[in-house]
């Protein structure tokens, strides 16, 4: 009995040491618990603390601030202006100034462009790309539509040293913020690169890179993947056709694939100057997505790959295309599956010494469909009653006819030509239309200024041209007079901005007969005078009225002071009134006073009719619209016709011209460039333009 008691204490001891034990654990782990709950507490506080610290952060790098301006950016040069990828706006972004101390100025700002209010907002925020230019950026329509730019340059103030970028960012512009997207795989750093979008693809061609020593450009072919953010060098094969190394091209976008055209390089010769080269070809870039195979083990495999092909554009010998130029830019127009190309610059560098340059401001169009085709896009002009109009020419002109009628129109770049002749004397002065014989309502008077690297942009169907570059004598002009064009109508050109930029057209001289007594050698009245011409407004009006009338006074004294003798005098031979001519025409073709269009309906000494008609084609163009509705084959025919006419009637003085410089030592080539005259925007000068590349 007392060993039952005794085993039954033992296990009650036991029973409450257990149970005691079981307590002591569960309130060990209540006590876990409630520290753990308490930590949990402390690290969901501290997460939110530190994300909401990020968030401000954010914030506060990306707050923008929205700035309504005066007007458009400030004059630059190699800035982009996009299309908005959604909405009615135009961005334009970055671009540099070269001042005339030669100090460079780079941007980074944003503006953004209202067409409907015509009004211009800039934005800016501490988040954002450096200033830069010649940088590339395209636009996207998803997530509110988005920016994407890469690369560019920039230089020190005196351009010591150069920059060039690989940073590639994304502006959002829903807010107006941008955001820098880092992989480590991406393209070299580059400059005067082209971006265009396929589908969810950016694809990059081309650009130079240029340290200061050397100019080097690219040929290669990337793609970033938008969905995926990351970058992808495209390979071909050796053998595989494909464009040359190239910058300043155009490239856009189409359903099956990228258009690009021309370009421009250097080619870098052992022992032999850096000569640089336009290029005109034109490529197709074709694109096809392979589809993943669903029954390979490999990632690569499983994943979609873009396929590329390059495919050269042949052109018809006879087909019609635009002359060979660079720094022309061409925007898309996506309404009619065509990009519009506008201006552009063609150097002629023989040597060291000489380069000449002819600017252009014409209109032409690409379209891609089948095999791609060039088109000029000319202005409509209003169609007015004809009347009958019968024309004199010089040659149909008597010496007393031009005594008697000094005022007719008989030149047919619409000039009035005034000739006296006397016993010693013999005057032929070329004078431009009088203002009131200008007709108000032609289109091509609101044509924008010849230049070259001009921001364009098409939206909707509304052609934008902001600035560029022009360059006369030896001053290169950075402009910054704005434009719109409505290209389903053709019209007129709507200038939204004129120029504040001043060009000096320098020295300018004109040969008067102020001593009829002394020989021909000592006739010349040297008149010099520093002008300044704004650009967007009547050339020098009150200057040439006052030319004009002076050259009438004299005119009018001799014609008065001879009177009587000139009859009984000998007239001098045919050969002595052609030498007379020539000389006369040598001062005037010299002037700086000369308008553009003058400059370019006239042929030059040692000029062929061929070069002078390939020079000048797209003015014969437009006169020959203005006199018949032909188009196409039968237009450049006429065009033709007019620029032949034109040279007939100036080929014997031009022959004369070449004989009296033969005579002063001048070989052919020094004939052809050294008497400045007959070649728009002609310029001669050590260098050319950093902004050719």
């Amino acid at each position: 009995m007392g060993k039952k008691k005794s085993a039954a204490k033992v296990e009650s001891k036991a029973s409450a040491k257990a149970a005691k034990k079981v307590k002591a654990e569960q309130k060990i782990d209540k006590k876990q618990k409630k520290k753990q709950t308490k930590a949990d507490d402390d690290d969901e506080e501290d997460l939110e603390t530190i994300l909401e610290k990020m968030r401000q952060e954010w914030e506060d790098a990306h707050a923008v601030t929205e700035e309504l301006v005066e007007g458009p950016p400030s004059r630059r040069a190699n800035a982009t202006m996009t299309a908005c990828p959604n909405g009615n706006h135009l961005w334009c972004i970055g671009g540099e100034f070269f001042s005339p101390d030669n100090k460079a100025y780079f941007y980074n700002d944003v503006f953004r462009y209202n067409p409907e209010k015509d009004e211009w907002r800039k934005y800016v925020s501490k988040v954002c790309p450096g200033p830069r230019s010649a940088h590339a950026v395209v636009p996207y329509p998803a997530g509110g539509g988005k920016l994407f730019l890469f690369g560019g340059e920039f230089s020190s103030l005196h351009q010591n040293s150069f920059h060039h970028y690989r940073d590639f960012w994304c502006f959002d512009v829903s807010t107006h913020s941008w955001d820098r997207i880092d992989t480590k795989i991406r393209p070299s750093a580059r400059s005067g690169h082209r971006m265009a979008v396929w589908k969810h693809y950016v694809v990059l061609f081309g650009g130079f890179y240029d340290p200061g020593i050397t100019t080097r450009y690219h040929d290669d072919l990337w793609v970033f993947d938008i969905q995926e953010y990351k970058w992808q060098m495209i390979e071909f094969k050796a053998n595989d056709a494909r464009p040359s190394a190239r910058s300043g091209f155009s490239f856009l976008p189409t359903a099956e694939g990228i258009v690009l055209h021309g370009g421009y390089c250097k080619e870098y010769a052992k022992g032999k100057r850096p000569v640089g080269v336009m290029l005109e070809d034109t490529w197709y870039l074709r694109f096809s997505i392979a589809q993943p195979d669903a029954t390979s083990t490999s990632k690569k495999a499983q994943s979609e790959r873009l396929v590329a092909k390059w495919e050269r554009r042949k052109r018809h010998g006879k087909a019609y295309a635009p002359s060979l130029r660079s720094g022309c830019t061409m925007a898309l127009w996506a309404a009619r599956d065509m990009g519009v190309l506008f201006g552009g610059v063609s150097d002629e560098d023989p040597d060291e010494e000489n380069l000449t340059s002819v600017f252009f401001n014409d209109l032409n169009g690409y379209q891609w469909a089948d095999k791609g085709r060039w088109i000029s896009m000319m202005l409509k002009k209003p169609k007015k009653a004809k009347g009958p109009t019968k024309k004199k020419t010089a040659k149909q002109v008597s010496r007393h006819e031009w005594r008697e009628e000094e005022n007719e129109d008989f030149n047919e770049d619409g000039s009035t030509t005034v000739a006296v002749r006397g016993p010693n004397l013999f005057v032929v002065i070329l004078v431009a239309p009088a203002e009131p014989e200008i007709d108000a309502d032609d289109p091509i008077l609101t044509t924008p200024l010849p230049r070259y690297n001009a921001m364009l942009a098409v939206l909707r169907n509304t052609l934008y041209i902001y600035g560029g570059i022009y360059e006369s004598a030896h001053h290169e002009y950075t402009l910054d007079d704005f434009y719109s064009l409505q290209l389903d109508k053709m019209e007129r050109y709507v200038c939204l901005k004129k120029s504040d930029v001043v060009i000096k057209s320098g020295e300018e001289s004109e040969s008067d007969e102020d001593d009829e007594d002394d020989d021909d050698d000592d006739d010349d009245d040297e008149y010099d005078s520093d002008n300044e011409t704004l650009i967007g407004s009547q050339v020098g009006d009150e200057e040439e009225d006052e030319l004009v009338a002076g050259k009438r006074k004299l005119v009018d004294t001799i014609l008065e002071e001879e009177e009587a003798e000139d009859e009984a005098q000998p007239e001098p031979e045919a050969e002595s009134d052609i030498r007379l001519q020539a000389t006369a025409f040598m001062g005037v073709a010299k002037s700086n006073a000369r308008s553009e269009e003058d400059v370019i309906s006239t042929p030059a000494p040692g000029e062929t009719l061929a070069a002078f008609y390939a020079r000048s084609r797209e003015y014969w163009a437009q006169k020959a619209t203005s006199d018949t509705d032909a188009r196409g084959k039968e237009l450049r025919r006429d065009g033709f016709e007019l620029a032949k006419e034109k040279y007939e009637t100036y080929k014997p003085i031009l022959q004369e011209i070449e004989k009296i410089l033969a005579e002063a030592g001048l070989d052919e080539e020094e004939i052809k460039r050294g008497v400045g005259m007959g070649v728009p925007g002609g310029k001669q000068g050590p260098t050319e333009s950093r902004n050719r590349r």
